[in-house]
């Protein structure tokens, strides 16, 4: 019987023993017993030290492996790693003990930083601990051995070992899944932009590889490492082959549209040739002498074509001509190419989301009236408040209602009140691509006449044309800049710079951007403000020299507008830039100027949008509890709403402090950043951080929290969350209360506007359904939060606004009718209902005089009531008894209630109708984010998905071709014309007449009368 040993004193005196045995037999007793007398052991630890390092003993391995357990226990975790390497294969990777787990995590720790601090200095003459790395590969091995691949994965990726990551994905038993998750690590983990990319590209390798590969991924993933060559090449391809393929072809260029990356879908669009019209009967044909003679203009791969349809008709031994099939398949080709350029240009996205905006708009318009009506003239902020609610209340609706009918009241709008009012109508008419300039005419500036129009009008009708053509603007852009060089007047100016930047979103056209920095250039305060914004937005992302630019006037000016302008410019133009901003970024936050730390704290969120990435949070939360100025604190908290737009659950809960701050420019941050970061999710608990805010003691934190509740509650019913419905409430009361401050009632006007923002079918998104960030969208939060010193850049909210809609698509890029199911109730994502009048004005309603005449009139109404009905019974009587004998019908019970209406009220209330449990959508659809986990497919539908998706732009497989099709829109039709009767010119199509906003002209002389005394 074994007897337990209570000391390892006796093993520790054979250490000292000259014998090799000895010591050989005390090592492996010790390493057995070493968890429990590590302590002791401790003690001699320099003798095993020693034998550890003594070339001539044998078992020097093993006196490694007892020294690391008990550096372990002593917790000197160096030490442990150091001796555990020098145990070489006795360190046993696959045991399962703490120590082993302890020391695995260390061995990974370092080499991963050794490995990090060698790529970040491109040193790679230092190599890396052989022993360190033989640890990690059996680590690798072992847990791909062990099927444990992501294990293996997060392994492979946190040591940057890029080889065994491919080796990990491809040995996995499911690649697709395996796929996914790498992805995700890669955007959720890897914090460097540079080593990312490398991942991406390990990873869009493997989807090559595949039998059966998801263009839809690698294409998006190439969009992340901006290769434009690479989905030009499989776009390509696809439109090649057969019917599905060039469904996927089209699906992938709808859900790149969707990310709003206009430089690089213009690239990719420039990659393809320009359609070659259908040849004539006389055209040339491809003859059998030249099987290689293809139409100039058609791309290369066309060539493949040609051979393929030449070995088909040799091997089928056909007479018919190969240059009629050649010509057959080049004349599909190009068809399917036309196709797809509309859709990368936008145009085909921009028709469909306007006829599902104009023919789904449910705005209501007695909100305005109730708004306007509550006003004073008097005030403008509320006056032009009005308008912008107006404005993003019919965002891309084309309806244009209210202002047609409120000419008068619209015309008192003057300077920059009237340049935001013309400005507003790009928002309404936003995607008018065709008809924009035509829409705007009346206010734009006209060449040749003198005097012209009012420069607020001209000025705003060039910023609306940037608003309809943002992100789009390659038809618009020629005409701006035209207008721009035309003109030494700083308002026109202002608004030309303001349209250019975002027609030309983006795309770092040195033209133009030589154009804008000429106006910068003229030391204008309020143009050179617009400038410094116009070129941050035609500079987004290139994160070039031009920022340098662009710092150094900001130091060189003294106009303030003019610095701040450029400071968000600066900050726009490292979008997504991550680490490569860090060197502009600190030299902004560190700048003495105040309004540049402030560029800085727009800088970090720029660079760092949708990140989550704690080195950009950690400094943004110093900002804001540590600068002097409280411009720098209420940016760096709001900043943290785009640094955590990925992750909209995180922000409630990180500025949960900040919103309790004694700061009220801290807590007015908060709120924004709560807004921007949960925008359309309806989160409880961000509602929940916002609600007290909306009744703070101070006005513009009311006003924040009141926008900012508008943008995380925008598309949510008040069945879901009935805190909607006393939100609305509280803003009609806010409003009509006419002791309540301008601010509050001003942001309670736009909170109304957001609420019901684009006819009540957009929502506020930052991230693509593919979750990459939407670079229009994040821009236009960004310029939007500028409204603080500067109103008409309230507009640019519309940028984010995102269609509500499921759109499914044939292969004509038409929407067909079918049937989709949402499985829920149909009250949780209806519409609001309409308000009411009586309910609109019971708050000023006064006690009614009543006359007599009236209660005599009353009294005899009702005497012929009376009669009536009586008369109705005695005939349903009559009809009772003919019908004697018979089974009464089914419905005689409730036409017997309807004659009673007591009994029928009685009847009502105890048995009402259940709601049904799901709801059938016809195509197209309006399904609002929360809505979109219910969306379901018919088993038994003629249609199919391409790619299965609950909303957005879906391209569809008919499985029953050989039917006819019923369309529910046609691609080719226009709201334009339904919008107006086509005899209306262009001006009352449109805008208001220009009258009703022209230049303020003395009135008119009264008619002559006679005076009689």
């Amino acid at each position: 019987m074994a007897t337990m040993v209570s000391s390892a004193s006796g093993l520790l005196a054979m250490l000292n023993e000259s014998h090799p045995a000895l010591k050989l037999h005390a090592l492996i007793n010790l390493n057995t017993c070493v968890d429990y007398f590590w302590h002791e052991i401790s003690t001699s630890v320099p003798i095993i030290e020693s034998l550890s390092e003594d070339e001539e003993f044998d078992q020097r391995q093993l006196a490694a492996l007892v020294a690391s357990k008990v550096f372990y226990h002593l917790g000197e975790l160096n030490d442990a790693l150091s001796y555990a390497l020098s145990a070489g294969p006795l360190f046993d990777v696959s045991e399962d003990s703490d120590y082993v787990h302890a020391i695995l995590a260390k061995a990974i720790d370092e080499y991963a930083i050794f490995k990090t601090k060698a790529a970040e200095s491109n040193q790679e003459a230092e190599k890396v601990d052989p022993r360190l790395e033989a640890i990690v590969e059996r680590m690798l091995w072992k847990c791909i051995l062990d099927q444990k691949f992501q294990q293996a994965i997060g392994i492979a990726i946190e040591c940057r070992r890029l080889d065994k990551l491919e080796e990990a994905i491809t040995r996995s038993d499911n690649i697709p899944v395996t796929l996914d998750y790498c992805i995700n690590l890669a955007h959720s983990f890897v914090t460097l932009k540079e080593y990312r990319s490398e991942v991406l590209r390990v990873i869009v390798k493997v989807f090559q590889s595949l039998p059966d590969p998801d263009y839809l991924r690698i294409c998006q993933r190439l969009m992340s490492l901006d290769e434009s060559a690479g989905v030009a090449m499989i776009l390509e391809k696809l439109l090649q082959s057969e019917q599905d393929d060039a469904l996927m072809a089209f699906q992938i260029a709808f859900d790149l549209v969707d990310n709003e990356r206009q430089a690089f879908l213009l690239s990719v669009k420039g990659r393809f040739p320009d359609p070659v019209l259908r040849p004539t009967e006389n055209s040339q044909l491809v003859s059998n002498d030249e099987p290689g003679s293809v139409q100039s203009g058609s791309s290369l791969a066309a060539n493949d074509q040609v051979a393929a349809s030449e070995d088909i008709q040799m091997s089928d031994g056909a007479n018919a001509p190969r240059g009629i099939v050649v010509e057959a398949d080049e004349e599909r080709y190009n068809e399917r190419v036309a196709k797809l350029k509309g859709i990368l240009s936008g145009e085909t996205v921009i028709k469909l989301t306007l006829q599902f905006l104009y023919s789904n708009n449910r705005s209501d318009l007695l909100i305005l009236k109730t708004i306007k009506q509550s006003v004073e003239m008097r005030n403008s902020v509320c006056h032009s408040a009005t308008i912008y609610a107006n404005a993003i209340m019919h965002a891309g609706t084309t309806v244009d209602t209210f202002l047609r009918e409120n000419l008068d009241w619209l015309s008192r709008a003057t300077n920059w009140a009237k340049f935001s009012a013309t400005a507003g109508l790009g928002v309404i008419h936003k995607g008018h691509l065709q008809q924009g300039r035509s829409l705007m005419a009346p206010y734009l500036p006209q060449s040749g006449t003198a005097g012209g129009g009012s420069p607020y009008s001209e000025g705003g009708a060039l910023y609306a044309l940037g608003l309809i053509h943002a992100n789009h603007g390659e038809g618009i852009k020629q005409f701006l800049r035209d207008s721009l060089r035309s003109t030494n007047v700083e308002v026109i100016q202002h608004g030309a710079c303001l349209g250019l930047g975002l027609a030309a979103l983006g795309t770092a056209d040195e033209e133009i951007y030589d154009d804008i920095k000429n106006v910068l250039y003229t030391d204008s305060a309020v143009a050179g403000e617009a400038a410094g914004i116009g070129m941050g937005l035609l500079m987004v992302g290139t994160a070039s020299e031009k920022a340098s630019e662009m710092l150094a006037y900001a130091h060189e000016t003294q106009h303030e507008k003019i610095i701040r302008g450029l400071a968000l410019g600066i900050a726009l133009t490292v979008y997504g830039r991550e680490e490569e901003a860090d060197t502009l970024i600190e030299q902004m936050t560190r700048d003495q100027d105040p309004i540049l730390r402030y560029g800085g704290m727009y800088a970090l969120a720029m660079a760092y949008r949708g990140t989550a990435n704690n080195k950009a949070i950690r400094q943004l939360l110093h900002f804001a509890v540590s600068d002097v100025s409280d411009d720098v604190r209420r940016t760096a908290v709001l900043a943290l709403g785009f640094v955590l737009s990925s992750e909209p659950e995180q922000t409630p809960r990180i500025v949960s402090l900040l919103s309790e701050s004694y700061n009220p420019h801290v807590r007015y941050g908060a709120a924004m950043a709560v807004g921007i970061s949960c925008a359309g999710t309806g989160l409880s608990e961000a509602i929940s951080l916002l609600e007290p805010l909306t009744s703070d003691v101070v006005d513009f934190v009311r006003q924040g929290a009141l926008i900012a509740m508008a943008m995380v509650m925008i598309q949510t019913s008040e069945t879901c969350d009935s805190r909607v419905g006393s939100f609305r409430r509280q803003l009609e009361k806010i409003i009509l209360d006419k002791h309540e401050d301008t601010m509050s009632k001003m942001g309670a006007i736009l909170a109304s506007g957001i609420l019901d923002a684009g006819g009540r079918n957009v929502t506020i998104r930052l991230l693509s359904k593919n979750r990459h960030d939407k670079v229009t969208a994040v821009v236009g939060l960004a310029v939007f939060s500028q409204f603080w010193y500067w109103y008409p850049l309230i507009y640019f909210i519309s940028l984010a606004f995102s269609p509500t809609a499921f759109i499914g698509l044939n292969y004509d890029i038409n929407v067909p009718k079918f049937e989709l199911l949402s499985n829920a109730k149909p009250s949780l994502f209806e519409y609001p209902k309409p308000t009411t009048p009586p309910a609109a004005t019971s708050a000023v309603k006064l006690p009614t005089a009543v006359l007599s005449t009236s209660a005599k009139a009353k009294a005899r109404a009702k005497k012929d009531a009376d009669q009536k009905a009586n008369a109705e019974k005695l005939t349903e009587d009559s009809i009772s008894a003919s019908q004697k004998g018979k089974s009464p019908p089914e419905k005689d019970g409730d036409s017997m209630m309807q004659v009673d209406g007591s009994s029928s009220s009685v009847e009502k209330k105890v048995t009402p109708e259940p709601e049904p449990t799901f709801e059938i959508l016809t195509n197209p659809a309006r399904v609002v984010p929360a809505q979109e986990k219910y969306i379901k497919f018919l088993e038994d539908s003629r249609y199919s998905p391409v790619s299965l998706a609950p909303s957005g732009f879906v391209l569809l497989k008919d499985l029953q071709p050989e039917d006819a099709e019923v369309l529910s829109l046609h691609l080719t039709d226009t709201p334009y014309s339904i919008m107006a009767p086509a005899s209306t010119t262009a001006a009352q199509q449109g805008p208001p007449p220009a009258a009703a906003m022209a230049v303020d002209e003395e009135p008119q002389p009264p008619q002559p009368f006679e005076y009689t005394p």
